[in-house]
């Protein structure tokens, strides 16, 4: 049996790694003076636009762990950029808020990941940002179990 091997010059997902890892280390860059990590910035941002957020959704939307959304919950809880209520007002789940701290940081920090993102996408012609954005998204859904 002949074993097929990945042409790393031609692998799509090979370009497609290199890409987020150039993304990750730049908007780590971004957010250094803010003295936010990207997992950090990823919660701030899933609560401006959805508050009330659980732990478990959170992580879910940040692409990390449950565990590792804790640790970062606790950091931002710390620095007074969100608030957690003691017990769930029903179920398990504790919803989730920023701060006004939070907030006025998250502003700074989205503003920094957008400029990020508008270099990365200046490299691109016209009307190509919307096409490998479909694309992307296409992609993904290929490989996303359908749920029943």
């Amino acid at each position: 049996m002949t074993q097929e091997r990945v042409n790393l010059d031609s692998s799509v997902g090979y370009v497609l790694k290199q890409a987020a890892a150039a993304l990750r280390n730049a908007m780590d860059a971004a957010l250094r003076p803010l003295e936010l990590s990207v997992p950090q910035y990823a919660c701030l941002e899933l609560l401006g636009q959805r508050q009330g957020l659980s732990a478990a959704e959170l992580a879910r939307g940040a692409f990390v762990t449950r565990q590792s959304m804790h640790t970062v919950l606790q950091g931002l809880q710390d620095r007074g950029l969100l608030t957690r209520p003691s017990t769930a007002p029903q179920g398990r789940a504790l919803p989730t808020q920023l701060t006004d701290r939070g907030a006025h940081l998250l502003a700074q920090a989205s503003h920094a990941v957008a400029d990020v993102e508008r270099r990365m996408l200046a490299a691109l012609p016209t009307g190509h940002p919307d096409r490998l954005r479909q694309d992307l998204a296409a992609c993904a859904n290929a490989l996303t179990p359908a749920e029943h």
